[in-house]
């Protein structure tokens, strides 16, 4: 694993805890990367990016058609599906797009071949540059149950062959979704807010990456003087704290604006450059540690 090309996702157990803050600047200050928006169901970094040279393309996944005249009422495709996307409506089969899979599995099952497919468009990502920053976007269309296939299509376009540093702002939680946007990830890191409420977030992506087995740290969001519960839960458990941010005017009205803080101020851009070079230095550790990576 380069340092070099190394592929970073930053996750938080909820939204509203900054980690598009964190993702947007670390991309920001690096001499030359790639930014991955994977929150598809509510994208914002390109808010802040404000990518130029846009290009988009559609992305669609297949669903089942059934040809009535030629279906004999078996019901095997009903059996067989096992998220009830099929059904039989007064004798006649009956396709509920929006729990579908995509699996194709009623079409391959069907005796009589009465089972096809079809395009349904369920959103689209875009690719754009920002100075340094090439920018890409994943954005699901309203009501579509899963933005799994627009996920994929942004990692598999924006993390081949690539040797530059990747950030993966991935969505909050730790449902399917965030799980498809870590996977390929080199390094993950958690940002959380100082509060019991905050832990219990924390928590929920701290038992993800050890699932994954993701190497990881992470940053401390709006840092107040006094207790911070988030800190305590970090030491207790030994992992790593990367940086602070403080809870701070100048910052919130930056982030509030959809301004970059690393592009705009200097005290927050040696914040960033100084977050960033203890990530890599981790990432180097661990690749000292796990040279297989």
């Amino acid at each position: 694993m380069k340092s070099k090309g190394v592929k970073i996702a930053i996750l938080s157990g909820k939204g509203g805890t900054g980690k598009t803050l964190v993702s947007v600047n670390l991309a920001s200050i690096a001499e030359k990367s790639v930014y991955i928006d994977c929150d598809v169901e509510e994208p914002n970094g390109h808010l802040f990016f404000k990518p130029e040279k846009v290009r988009e393309e559609i992305i669609s996944v297949k669903i089942p058609v059934i040809n009535e005249s030629l279906c004999n009422g078996c019901r095997k495709c009903v059996d067989f599906c096992k998220f009830n996307a099929l059904a039989f409506i007064k004798n006649k089969p009956y396709v509920f797009e929006e729990v579908c899979h995509s699996c194709g599995g009623c079409m391959l099952l069907c005796p009589e071949k009465a089972i096809g497919e079809q395009e349904k468009p369920i959103g689209k990502v875009q690719k754009g540059v920002s100075g340094n920053v090439t920018v890409h976007t994943g954005i699901m269309n309203t009501g579509e149950a899963s933005g799994i296939p627009i996920i994929k299509k942004l990692l598999n376009e924006s993390l081949s062959g690539k040797e530059l540093p990747v950030f993966i702002d991935c969505p909050p939680g730790s449902a399917c979704i965030v799980m498809e946007s870590i996977k390929d990830a080199d390094y993950c890191i958690l940002v959380a807010e100082p509060t019991v409420f905050g832990v219990h977030n924390l928590s929920m992506v701290y038992d993800l990456v050890r699932l994954f087995k993701k190497p990881h740290g992470v940053v401390l969001n709006k840092c107040l003087d006094g207790e911070n519960p988030a800190e305590t839960f970090c030491m207790e458990n030994n992992i790593p704290i990367l940086g602070r941010i403080p809870f701070d005017n100048e910052l919130g009205t930056l982030n509030s604006d959809a301004k970059i803080a690393a592009r705009e101020s200097k005290r927050y851009k040696a914040l960033f450059s100084s977050l960033l070079e203890t990530v890599m230095k981790e990432v180097r550790h661990e690749t000292t540690v796990n040279p297989q990576r």
